[in-house]
């Protein structure tokens, strides 16, 4: 397969055209089958390459990317073994949300999707970032895992989306809340892309009031544990991410000057938490 994928990436555009005409179908069921294979050569340099190659150079016909984005929304890869922490089916998981993002910032574009489809498909993957619980970010030869840092990219894709609706909000939401409690501090700038997701949401005009009870309850959760539970490892993890977010969150709201009332209430939670 290697080979195969270096001959297509080293092809011109009227070869790849070609190659592309006849052997299409089958070339992208083979990539899809090695999506997560745990080597990083093959997975990325090669076999993300070419997607994304094929993809921006519009190769791909609608059918071919309209199938692509249902197929790996489903359960066999999105959410492939989703709950499980040490195994490789994480680098399926999160490259599965890698190439969804970038299938579904082209769907908006194109629109290569039915309303239904992609309405289907939004409600569908936004629940991932909840439940991923792989926390690994880089793996030795087995390369990058970031299964929380492109599930953060999945889903800023779908609130980019022209059929996203505020009704997936909470969910997202949620996703980003239930992020900080993964047992681990992040530090691959997972912060960032959470600052820079819900930055977005703020931009489809999210409620103010929506954002301040959110933050509001991401810290009566950090409250409530350690009250519970005391200095927990678990407590100081989700303590830490908890802060790392909320400074860069602070800084975008402070650089865009939109919702002030949020900057402020975010400042105050900072400022007795950076105590504790």
């Amino acid at each position: 397969m290697k080979d195969t994928l270096e001959k297509i990436l080293h092809m011109n555009q009227l070869e790849r055209e070609q190659y592309m005409s006849t052997n299409g179908d089958q070339l992208l069921e083979q990539m899809t089958k090695i999506i997560g294979y745990p080597e990083d050569e093959l997975r990325d340099k090669l076999n993300y390459r070419l997607f994304i190659e094929l993809l921006s150079t519009n190769v791909l016909t609608n059918e071919q990317m309209a199938h692509l984005t249902i197929k790996l929304s489903g359960k066999d890869y999105l959410y492939s073994s989703i709950g499980k922490t040490e195994d490789d089916s994480v680098f399926t998981r999160s490259f599965s949300a890698l190439w969804l993002a970038a299938l579904l910032y082209a769907d908006a574009q194109l629109r290569f999707l039915t309303e239904e489809q992609s309405t289907e498909i939004l409600e569908v993957a936004t629940p991932y970032l909840m439940k991923e619980l792989d926390v690994r970010g880089f793996l030795g030869d087995k390369g990058w895992a970031l299964a929380i840092g492109n599930g953060s990219e999945l889903a800023t894709a779908i609130v980019s989306h022209p059929s996203f609706k505020l009704h997936l909000t909470s969910k997202l939401l949620e996703g980003v809340k239930a992020s900080f409690w993964k047992g681990s501090v992040y530090i691959n700038d997972e912060e960032e892309s959470f600052a820079k997701l819900i930055g977005l949401l703020i931009s489809k005009n999210v409620a103010e009031e929506v954002l301040i009870e959110w933050v509001e309850q991401v810290f009566d959760k950090l409250e409530f544990y350690l009250v519970t539970n005391g200095y927990t490892p678990q407590y100081f993890s989700a303590r830490t991410n908890t802060l790392h977010f909320m400074k860069q969150f602070y800084f975008l709201l402070k650089f865009t000057r939109r919702m002030p009332e949020l900057m402020g209430a975010v400042s105050i939670f900072i400022g007795k938490w950076s105590q504790q």
